[in-house]
């Protein structure tokens, strides 16, 4: 389960043993089929970085990492959802191969109303819940009862309603978590790391908008953003299971977005990622997202380009997190 314990335990290694270990024991024979295409790998700078990929399904990032060791003994630690780490032996899988958790809001909401009510939130309440949760207001109704007034223990913080307020639990929760994932980020980039992120933050085969997430660390981390196109993913895992299909799949890497060019976009003073206080700059981390997601956009074959609304296919609300 993620909790707050659970962020201690993430273990980074600069050449990690398991990534290494399956992709030479099952990635090697089960990529014998597989005809992977990497275009432009000099586009990713020497130093540590962020890795921009597009999500077209669960596993279209091995192939690029399996790359990245077999030719040039390049590793990553990649941003994976909350909800990889609830079962004990996945989640023991996941940070043996150098994943970070990455805790959301609507993670935190959806785990905690499973916990607390016994069931997932209807799509109102979800609603309901996440409004008051982004805009740091108390609940007043919506909700069944139970959420706001049972004690429990919250994915490692306690709640106690005769003297705390819901909402101000989970902010302070959601506080600790972050400056958790962003400690483990720094980290993983002092010791050689690139970072792996799928800005749109879900699975889509046609590319939908990117979250702020990324504009936040890359302007508080000060690396290069390096857009990555990857095509025909979608055909080559097309189930959840992590056998691969004969086929092709295709990155296309993109020209390093450098600090520099963000300078106009960077807060003038310095912030904490995912505080109220970062909150004041949304819009110029949503500008990063658009930027890195716009030249995702020219890296990708047509038909996983953006729709014209640029909303995704994949699953939306609570069901994001189960």
């Amino acid at each position: 389960m993620l909790n707050l314990a659970l962020f201690d335990r993430i273990d980074l290694r600069q050449r990690p043993m398991a990534q290494r270990f399956i992709a030479d024991s099952f990635l090697r024979f089960d990529y014998r089929s597989l005809d992977i295409q990497v275009e432009g790998i000099e586009r990713i700078p020497k130093r540590p970085c962020i890795l921009a990929l597009n999500h077209t399904d669960a596993f279209n990032y091995w192939p690029l990492q399996y790359h990245l060791h077999r030719h040039y003994d390049q590793y990553t630690a990649a941003w994976v959802k909350g909800k990889n780490f609830e079962q004990p032996f996945v989640a023991y899988f996941m940070r043996v191969t150098n994943n970070i958790p990455l805790p959301s809001r609507g993670y935190l909401v959806t785990r905690d109303f499973l916990s607390a009510v016994g069931r997932a939130p209807t799509d109102d309440e979800y609603r309901v819940v996440r409004d008051a949760f982004n805009a740091g207001t108390p609940i007043e109704e919506g909700v069944p009862r139970e959420l706001l007034e049972r004690p429990r223990d919250i994915l490692g913080q306690r709640f106690d309603p005769q003297g705390e307020d819901y909402i101000a639990t989970m902010e302070s929760l959601f506080e600790s978590m972050m400056a958790s994932f962003v400690r483990i980020n720094e980290h993983a980039l002092s010791i050689g790391l690139h970072l792996l992120v799928y800005p749109e933050g879900t699975r889509s085969v046609q590319l939908s908008r990117g979250r702020g997430g990324i504009g936040q660390m890359a302007l508080h981390l000060n690396v290069p953003i390096v857009p990555i196109g990857c095509s025909g993913g979608d055909l080559i895992y097309p189930t959840k299971a992590p056998f691969s299909k004969p086929g092709r799949i295709v990155y296309r890497i993109g020209d390093a977005i450098e600090p520099g060019e963000l300078d106009s976009l960077r807060p003038d003073e310095p912030y904490a990622p995912f505080t109220r206080g970062a909150d004041a700059h949304v819009d110029a981390f949503q500008q990063v997202a658009d930027i890195t997601m716009d030249r995702i956009n020219t890296l990708v074959d047509d038909r996983h380009r953006f729709s014209e609304d640029k909303v995704s296919l994949g699953v939306s609300g609570a069901s994001r997190f189960l």
